[in-house]
């Protein structure tokens, strides 16, 4: 999944970015909210963690200009206020969650899970197609209960075709969730993601078709 880190302290940003680079997401950051107001009119994200006290434009603002812009882009609310009034106002704006500085790191990425899981399929964590199987929580694949080696990127190839199983999925879909902005990104490294992708679960009866001009289709072999 794509994520936007919207935050002004640069050490707390970069660590943020870490973890969740780590855990398998793409992940692009900007330190003022004038940079995020542009950034989520041109790409496409899964999920913001905005920071409130933000140079340029506050996180308010920016988050009152997204939803305005019909975004509907999930948002975690990153904030050294602990007040009720700041809290019920961003939750107002549109807010899908909050979290008061200090945090826990840990709870934050639960946090983030939970998000996305509701956004992609619901509150369950665990995604099931045939034998194939995808757990939100571990971010792991298993085939018939035993673990599928795959790389992070194969991972993220296979959670959003199976979270999209029966419908079509585009390059430029796949593209938007599983690269940052400033990552080269091709369509012929989408189909080499896909082929690896195919050969590692042709055994499960359950197979990645190719529309032609259209893109990806999880299906039945």
């Amino acid at each position: 999944m794509r994520i936007l880190i919207v935050e002004d302290d640069e050490v707390l940003a970069d660590g943020l970015c870490q973890s969740m680079h780590s855990s398998g997401h793409a992940v692009d950051c900007v330190g003022n909210g004038k940079d995020a107001v542009h950034i989520v009119q041109g790409e496409h994200y899964d999920l913001v963690v905005l920071d409130l006290g933000l140079p340029k434009l506050d996180g308010f603002s920016v988050l009152r200009l997204l939803r305005a812009y019909n975004r509907n882009v999930p948002v975690i609310i990153l904030t050294a206020r602990d007040g009720v009034e700041e809290r019920v106002k961003g939750l107002d704006l549109g807010a899908d969650d909050y979290m008061t500085k200090p945090f826990s790191l840990p709870e934050l990425e639960a946090r983030v899970r939970a998000l996305l899981r509701r956004g992609q399929c619901g509150a369950n964590p665990l995604v099931t197609y045939g034998p194939l199987a995808y757990d939100s929580v571990g971010h792991r694949v298993t085939l018939n209960g035993e673990r599928l080696e795959l790389t992070s990127r194969e991972i993220g190839v296979l959670q959003i075709l199976l979270t999209r199983a029966g419908r079509v999925v585009s390059k430029e879909q796949l593209i938007e969730h599983l690269y940052s902005y400033k990552e080269e990104a091709s369509g012929n490294a989408i189909e080499v993601y896909i082929h690896r992708v195919r050969k590692k679960i042709e055994s499960a009866g359950v197979t990645i078709r190719t529309i032609r001009g259209l893109g990806y289709l999880m299906d039945k072999a």
